[in-house]
């Protein structure tokens, strides 16, 4: 086991990453104020974890409340937020019940923002089980759910008291959801470590095939760098805007395809060669890094192209970003491999000519 810290005061917590961990309650009642919790969970995931990670507890005596949701970025929303509610209320659930998130991103989410909510704020502890979550969304506090205008436009800041990330749960994930938690990794190549980028370039039909050696490097090193950024900047007034790369187009996409239709992280890789093309387009990018881009995109088995929803849906959709300042959107581009800012000075024949670009139609 490995395991990292986010460094964030009296709110730090600590990321440990190895392999059987479910099997390994210690390292969760060593962060429960109370022996009771309730664990939120979805219906993919509750028949491969559920019960195994409830006896473990439970032989320790540690009370369970199972709560288990649809499965689903479209079940991303304020009525499956409220399933979590009705069951916490229904079973006196206290303010020092924690919170257990089992399963993926929509689940981290939900859960953390209920944890954020229910009686104005109850501890919770983030238990990922896709390779997404794991290097991403698990870590750094982001909560909340999803608007039929927008992608996670509600929601709070609220840090977990643990990340458990068993990369042993990563063996059951469709690769196509393997693929989507690739799309992640190489985002953090891409704005924040040329060296770990080349490393997937190299290595990432090992990963692709779960090579254990090399998960567990991509998610150390995944963690270590979202873990590092989150410190310097918990709520995104600065440098952690950077992790939003390929997002603003990304979002845009989700939301114009239909929540669910596209992952969120194929959606984030094609959103990221649309801002690897504007930068090009601006100057800031050379065409074969581009090309190297779109490369591992598609070694990761992820789109290396765009939907083409027109560039007026995608302004659209793009003009309710959580990043837009004074009515401008702000992009994430790139001025290398490895190195990122945000900009709002995209001239707009840029932005016209990349999202009729690399695009396809639906």
């Amino acid at each position: 086991m490995q395991t990292l810290t986010v460094a964030l005061g009296s709110r730090s917590y600590p990321i440990h990453i190895g392999i059987d961990l479910l099997n390994q309650p210690e390292l969760i009642i060593a962060h429960l104020p109370q022996k009771r919790v309730a664990i939120v969970t979805n219906t993919t995931v509750a028949p491969l974890y559920l019960d195994k990670l409830t006896a473990r507890l439970t032989a320790h005596g540690v009370a369970v409340v199972p709560i288990i949701l649809p499965d689903g970025e479209e079940y991303k929303t304020w009525e499956t937020l409220n399933l979590i509610f009705d069951a916490l209320l229904e079973n006196r659930c206290e303010r020092k019940t924690t919170l257990i998130a089992l399963g993926g991103g929509v689940i981290g989410d939900l859960t953390g923002f209920a944890a954020a909510s229910y009686l104005r704020g109850v501890p919770f502890i983030q238990i990922p089980t896709t390779l997404l979550a794991q290097v991403d969304s698990s870590v750094g506090g982001k909560t909340g759910i999803n608007h039929p205008l927008g992608k996670n436009m509600i929601g709070a800041f609220y840090q977990p008291q643990l990340v458990l990330a068993d990369t042993t749960t990563l063996a059951t994930l469709p690769a196509r959801e393997l693929s989507a938690g690739l799309a992640e990794v190489i985002k953090y190549g891409l704005i924040y470590d040329p060296e770990f980028f080349v490393w997937l370039e190299d290595n990432m039909a090992k990963l692709r095939t779960l090579d254990k050696d090399s998960i567990a490097y991509a998610v150390h090193r995944s963690c270590e760098i979202k873990a590092e950024v989150v410190a310097q900047d918990e709520r995104e007034s600065g440098m952690r805007a950077l992790l939003n790369l390929g997002h603003t187009f990304g979002h845009a996409i989700e939301s114009g395809m239909g929540y669910g239709n596209w992952l969120h992280g194929e959606a984030v890789a094609a959103g990221t060669v649309l801002a690897a093309d504007v930068s090009q387009r601006m100057g800031l990018l050379k065409t074969a890094q581009v090309e190297r881009i779109r490369a591992l995109y598609r070694s990761a088995g992820l789109p290396d192209t765009a939907p083409d929803l027109g560039a007026a849906r995608y302004m659209d959709y793009m003009g309710l970003d959580k990043k837009v300042e004074s009515g401008r959107i702000r992009f994430v581009l790139l001025s290398g491999i490895g190195s990122a800012f945000v900009s709002a000075d995209v001239p707009e024949t840029d932005l016209t000519a990349a999202l009729t670009h690399y695009v396809h139609a639906i």
